[in-house]
């Protein structure tokens, strides 16, 4: 269950962990030294003790998510008690679907990439290449 008090200290790594962005404390620990999360707006390290109220930016593979932290916990439990001891900022879910919408329309632009011939269509171009000599 999330915790609330003042007491309890849960370091930044394990919070990740327990809401679920990360599916290891070890990857979360790479993410915060790799500088792909931020606390409050600075690179933190991974011992940082987390607080009720904070913002943290995560950067997860294409997307970037600005998130507030509304509880504590230092239990990975199921989703959806996951997602309470968070919100994500309105700004950070229109940019991110703004960049999602980006990336299709580019995806949908460019040509699909060329298909090796099947068997028939070897078979074709062989029996051309012989009747043509090349």
């Amino acid at each position: 269950m999330a915790s609330t008090s003042d007491d309890t200290k849960i370091r930044l790594d394990k919070w990740l962990w327990a809401a679920r962005f990360y599916k290891t404390r070890s990857l979360a620990k790479e993410a915060i030294e790799g500088g792909k999360v931020h606390y409050n707006g600075q690179r933190s390290k991974p011992g940082k003790i987390v607080e009720v109220g904070a913002k943290v930016t995560l950067r997860l593979g294409w997307q970037e998510k600005i998130v507030i932290v509304d509880a504590l916990s230092d239990k990975r439990r199921s989703a959806p008690e996951a997602q309470t001891l968070y919100h994500e900022t309105e700004d950070s879910v229109k940019r991110r679907e703004e960049l999602a919408w980006q990336r299709k329309t580019m995806q949908a632009a460019q040509l699909p990439p060329a298909r090796r011939p099947t068997k028939k269509a070897r078979r074709d171009i062989r029996r051309f290449r012989e009747q043509n000599g090349l």
